[in-house]
């Protein structure tokens, strides 16, 4: 947990132990192996130090909360460059992924089908009928369907 508390973040650019204690900790290897940080060390130093940082500390919150969202967007946009919208027109044959209460081995299909599609409901359902016209009992989302191409 400590690792991750005082590593910096991609999203924020700053370390979460930062953030909240608004200044960054000292790991226990500092200690032990005198660095820049512990030989410059001073109460008086320190304490207009941590005055500072209590001054910067909101300054430092808004642009990583500035920082967030532009990460978050960046995850959208790549989100939706790898994401092809699908939909099917009435009439259209799928293809509809198998039930698995019932045991199956693993060479199996993982598809059922053809259907034909003979109804929209809402976005992303779709009614279905078999090779027969039989209706299927329940709409089928649009997650558990695939085109069949023939």
């Amino acid at each position: 947990m400590w690792a991750y508390r005082t590593t910096p973040r991609g999203s924020t650019g700053e370390s979460p132990f930062s953030l909240v204690y608004e200044t960054e900790a000292i790991i226990p290897a500092e200690l032990g192996i005198p660095s820049h940080r512990v030989m410059n060390f001073s109460e008086k130093c320190n304490e207009s130090l941590l005055r500072e940082n209590l001054d910067l500390i909101e300054e430092l919150r808004e642009k990583s909360v500035m920082r967030i969202q532009r990460y978050k967007n960046i995850m959208i946009n790549s989100y939706n460059k790898r994401v092809r919208s699908r939909s099917f027109q009435v009439g259209d044959l799928v293809l509809r992924r198998a039930d698995t209460l019932k045991p199956v081995g693993k060479l199996d299909s993982t598809w059922e089908g053809p259907y034909k599609v003979t109804g929209i409901i809402g976005k992303g359902a779709y009614e279905l009928e078999d090779p027969e016209g039989r209706p299927l009992p329940r709409p089928w989302n649009i997650h558990n369907l695939k085109r069949y191409f023939v």
